[in-house]
């Protein structure tokens, strides 16, 4: 990977975005209907794009909009739709249209008061909450963020009354009716922003303080403050910047805030590696202003503008790579949450490090390993028989501490919080007990590459079979496992991954790119992880080309 001369350094003028005329290009433009990359379209986390190319625009969320409304019609859901937004520019205008849509469907809405900002995780536990005993009247949320994606880009994502996000039926029958809406036009009701803001199906309340008050629930608070811990964040200009505060009052901490400035510009923001503006808390370019007063703080940590995303900076070993940290907080907690049932299982992404599976493995609990996409952890999360669903790109959630579900969808806040009070019970940094889980079960070598592919070898890749691997070795180790579905649910990977001993990988085409990534892990050394590396790329090189002679001879 290609690393900018920028990566690191402050934003330079001439990379920030202009607000006005994001959100004069929101309103004004016509999304292109004959440009497939201009329609609706729910990747893992909702629809994104900016108005900049006309994938982000005010005729998308009058759609996106009203097609939710269609939906929860059709599932009978009438209780209070929860909506919250980040800090990105369009954000802001993005909640005005849907609040016009909202209002004129008389759906029951909630918003933060004074126009104020959601974290993802506070949405999701608001759902739950509400939903708590219910079986009917059910609530179900919006969340306006393109997460941690560059500032002028817009997000729109849908939490049915599960509390996480939508999973793909869902969301497939949102886009597609979305869509015709957004080339027909005439069934979308609408009324003025003035009219939705005073409309009595529309509130105005406080999401900060609930979810405060409650972090006592999930979180040993009282260990943290006991331990006098002196602690920083970086809300990387984002929606938990207004959360902090409330935490030091209410549970007598010490976090000191290391940037407060909310600014849709992100002018404040290092650049990320590829030379653009990214809020990636699990970035070390961008968090290189954090990692630079690791030794301020007893633990330090950072969150991106939705804050479903984590970053955890320690005096012993800098920003903590996010395999890494997941692999400590699991062991953690599952030592440290005496009312979790023996069990719970955890989840993890089928891309995650395998030190997840060796500590779960040691403690003799069971894991479930998913496809990608925090999607797959909703179910488990929200019945309780999963304690712990973690991704390797940052995002996790886990259980309250009497073992029922605290949020369905990401939460970055309370990984934060769990760093420092593993710092406070144990004793050491996250990042010196990693060290210690190195010297227990050995040293991983992890990476993540980018591979070009044509779009039909991406659908040729995404529909492989176990026996188009055709070899039955791995960089000298014999394979153990060729997935193509996922071992914890059965579900399609959307790609492979092949396992050994030592080892493994996965490869699985990008949903936005002519690219494919191949994930890797060795528990050797770095020679035996480029060896995976390599041989991956033949092995999905020549199952694609077998694939292709196989849909040839299928034809003839």
């Amino acid at each position: 990977m290609a690393i900018s001369p920028l990566a690191g350094k402050p934003a330079p003028k001439e990379l920030l975005v202009d607000p006005s005329r994001l959100e004069r290009e929101y309103y004004e433009r016509r999304p292109d209907l004959g440009n497939r990359n201009q329609l609706v379209s729910f990747g893992t986390s909702g629809h994104r794009g900016s108005p900049l190319n006309g994938s982000f625009t005010e005729a998308h969320i009058l759609a996106i909009t009203q097609a939710i409304c269609d939906y929860r019609r059709s599932q009978s859901y009438d209780g209070p739709l929860f909506m919250g937004k980040d800090t990105h520019a369009v954000s802001e205008p993005a909640q005005r249209t849907a609040l016009e849509v909202l209002a004129a469907n008389e759906v029951e809405t909630i918003i933060q008061k004074d126009n104020g900002f959601t974290p993802t995780p506070v949405i999701s536990r608001a759902i739950l909450v509400y939903n708590r005993d219910r079986k009917d009247h059910l609530a179900d949320g919006i969340v306006i963020t393109p997460s941690h994606n560059p500032p002028a880009d817009g997000g729109f994502k849908y939490n049915p009354p599960n509390g996480g996000p939508a999973d793909t039926d869902v969301t497939r029958w949102v886009e597609r009716r979305a869509n015709e809406l957004l080339r027909d036009g005439t069934g979308i009701k609408r009324v003025p922003f003035a009219a939705a803001i005073k409309a009595d199906t529309t509130h105005q309340e406080d999401f900060v303080l609930p979810y405060v008050q409650d972090l006592r629930n999930v979180i040993d608070m009282d260990a943290i403050r006991g331990a006098g811990l002196k602690l920083g964040v970086d809300p990387l200009g984002g929606a938990a910047a207004p959360y902090w505060e409330p935490i030091n009052s209410i549970y007598h901490l010490d976090i000191a805030v290391a940037n407060p400035t909310i600014d849709p510009t992100f002018s404040f923001m290092t650049v990320d590696h590829d030379g653009q503006i990214r809020m990636d808390p699990s970035s070390p370019y961008a968090m290189a202003r954090l990692v630079d007063l690791k030794n301020q703080y007893d633990v330090a940590f950072a969150n991106d503008p939705d804050s479903d995303r984590h970053g955890i900076v320690t005096p012993s070993s800098g920003l903590m790579n996010p395999n890494h940290y997941l692999a400590v907080a699991i062991r953690y907690l599952l030592t440290h949450r005496p009312n979790w049932p023996a069990h719970v299982a955890v989840g993890k992404t089928l891309v995650s490090s395998s030190m997840i599976d060796r500590v779960v493995g040691k403690l003799g609990r069971s894991l479930c390993e998913v496809p990608v996409g925090f999607k797959w952890f909703v179910p488990g999360l929200f019945d309780g028989s999963l304690c712990f669903g973690g991704e390797e790109s940052a995002g996790a959630s886990f259980l309250r501490k009497d073992g029922t579900v605290w949020t369905t969808d990401k939460d970055g806040p309370i990984m934060d919080l769990l760093a420092a009070e593993i710092s406070a019970c144990i004793g050491k940094d996250p990042g010196e007990l990693y060290q210690e889980l190195t010297a227990e079960f050995g040293t991983p070598y992890y990476t993540r590459i980018d591979a070009p592919a044509t779009p039909d070898q991406k659908a040729r890749l995404q529909k492989l079979s176990p026996e188009a691997v055709a070899t039955d070795k791995l960089a000298g180790d014999l394979i153990i496992a060729k997935l193509t579905a996922a071992p914890g649910n059965g579900a399609p990977i959307g790609g492979l991954k092949v396992v050994t001993e030592n080892g493994w990988f996965a490869a699985r085409p990008s949903g936005t790119e002519n690219i494919y990534k191949i994930y890797a892990e060795s528990f050797k050394d770095q020679g035996h992880l480029d060896a995976i590396v390599e041989e991956a790329q033949e092995i999905v090189s020549d199952a694609l080309k077998s694939g292709s002679a196989l849909q040839e001879q299928e034809v003839h």
